[in-house]
């Protein structure tokens, strides 16, 4: 047991410093860790506990899954995920004190700290369908650390969970576990942006802490601040109760997500009143009270966290009978699968109120550059509704793999029917092989080499069909520069320059 005077600088935070529990909350005796296994081996799991074992040589980490495939992904040099840094992370430390196994029951009984990071999607069928978050996963690996641990362990939600998960957790391990076994209960939300995800765990904003406000729950929160406090300053690590950090995850969502729902409510009045929408969000952003994060306009939003973490709330707030409260966040989900049907309406009236048999080159798959991940990608949504509309539709992204692809444009029980998508679509090696012949290009994706300074549009142009059309979901693009070349753009919040009062 290593005593405060002990810890290493940031290990905690001082009083004078934090906005929650004062220093001497946790200012006991604790253990010292020195094992880790983190149960999942996914977006958050992977990269969160590479970062630990990069960070504290000292700390043996080991990361596991049932599925076999992903840990020889993680165990090869083409990692299962595609995230900047992460491959200099990983191949720094593993085989030295970071480990990915499928020996579950090992990694349990060795470790101090477990972190829990398995997926929790929204429940597709049952009370709570389309909203609340199927917690199945987050069950069966607190059943599992329950059977299988002998010693007393500190269990981390690291999964984003809804809010009193904690409790359920803790019934489950005293329900079930063994003899002199002890486990305390932690919650350690994660706030990362896929894409920035390794640069956000190195010098992340904040480190939340949950525990119960015992000694017990103090002492755990303790052991987990202080393998954080090996890089993160101490003023960056805040402790507070279960629920307030396992609510702060879905409120820093849910408000994220409201911010890109808002300005995307402004650009569609933008384009009726020849207002800019990237001028207005500038502007706006200059207010200190407002800042410029989470101010660009797009397609829309997508990704694991946002829709799932908001509609999550929305069943909280309809199971806390607040349905006022509700229905405020039910709107910013509605807000976000507006634009992706007002962007549809705008291609389709553009190109003469019809789609059928038109090749439309769709640029990006995954929901947001410097990431493969394509959950909840508007481009997903928006070429099912160019789907419906006959048209065809030729597909490239840098980064999302083809098999991926067709998984999501043909997810069983969605759209059966294989034989026919892929007489509708096809995907290709490079943006030019999509344009070409194409009567559109869609941008859905802000990938850089999409940009007009990286792509050459004077070589597309000459490949499509004319009127050849470009439309910007993503504000990447110079609108005169290609006006120039012969393109009629269309972009999110912006007018057409020929119709505007120039």
């Amino acid at each position: 047991m290593a005593t405060v005077d002990s810890l290493p600088s940031g290990a905690v935070t001082p009083a004078s410093e934090r906005l929650s529990r004062p220093l001497d909350s946790i200012d006991i005796p604790h253990k010292r860790i020195t094992k880790i296994c983190c149960i999942g081996a996914g977006y958050v799991g992977g990269p969160t506990c590479a970062v630990i074992a990069y960070k504290c040589p000292h700390i043996t980490v080991t990361i596991v899954d049932l599925n076999q495939a992903r840990i020889d992904a993680w165990n090869s040099d083409d990692l299962p995920i595609y995230e900047p840094g992460l491959d200099e992370v990983v191949k720094t430390v593993r085989g030295k004190n970071l480990f990915f196994s499928t020996d579950v029951d090992t990694a349990i009984k060795e470790a101090d700290l477990i972190f829990v990071s398995v997926n929790t999607p929204t429940k597709k069928s049952g009370v709570g369908k389309g909203f609340a978050a199927d917690l199945g996963y987050v069950e069966s690996a607190t059943r599992h650390i329950a059977k299988v641990a002998v010693s007393d362990k500190i269990v981390v939600e690291k999964s984003t969970v809804p809010c009193r998960t904690a409790q359920s957790m803790r019934k489950i391990l005293d329900s079930n576990g063994k003899p002199g076994a002890r486990f305390d209960i932690l919650s350690n939300p994660e706030f990362l942006a896929e894409g920035t995800a390794i640069r956000d765990l190195f010098a992340p904003d904040r480190v939340l802490i949950g525990s119960l406000d015992t000694a017990n729950g103090r002492s755990a929160a303790a052991s987990l601040a202080d393998v954080y406090g090996n890089w993160v300053p101490r003023k960056q690590v805040i402790t507070m109760n279960l629920w307030s950090s396992e609510l702060s995850k879905l409120a820093a969502n849910a408000l994220l997500a409201q911010r890109i729902s808002s300005i995307n409510a402004l650009s569609a009045i933008c384009e009726a009143t020849g207002a800019d929408v990237d001028e207005v969000s500038y502007a706006v952003g200059l207010d200190s009270r407002i800042g410029p994060k989470f101010l660009k306009a797009s397609v829309g939003f997508g990704g694991s966290c946002f829709q799932k973490d908001i509609l999550n709330l929305v069943y909280l707030s309809e199971s806390l009978h607040l349905p006022d409260v509700a229905e405020y966040w039910r709107q910013v989900v509605e807000m976000n699968e507006s634009q992706k049907r007002r962007f549809t309406q705008h291609i389709i009236s553009s190109l003469f109120n019809t789609l059928t048999g038109k090749r439309l080159a769709v640029l990006g798959f995954a929901f947001k550059k410097d990431t493969g991940d394509t959950r909840e990608s508007a481009a997903i949504t928006l070429i099912k509704y160019f789907r419906q509309e006959q048209a065809k539709i030729a597909i490239y992204d840098p980064k999302v793999e083809e098999s991926q692809i067709w998984y999501d444009l043909a997810e069983p029980g969605v759209v059966d029917d294989v034989t026919a998508l892929k007489k509708q679509v096809t995907i290709t090696s490079s943006a030019y092989e999509a344009a070409e012949g194409a009567d559109a290009v869609v941008i859905c994706t802000e990938w850089d080499e999409f940009r007009d300074t990286k792509l050459d549009y004077e070589k597309i142009y000459a490949t499509m069909n004319k009127p050849a059309f470009i439309f910007d979901g993503r504000l990447i693009l110079n609108q005169k520069k290609l006006e120039k070349i012969g393109f009629k753009v269309e972009c999110i919040g912006r007018s057409r320059l020929e119709e505007s009062f120039e």
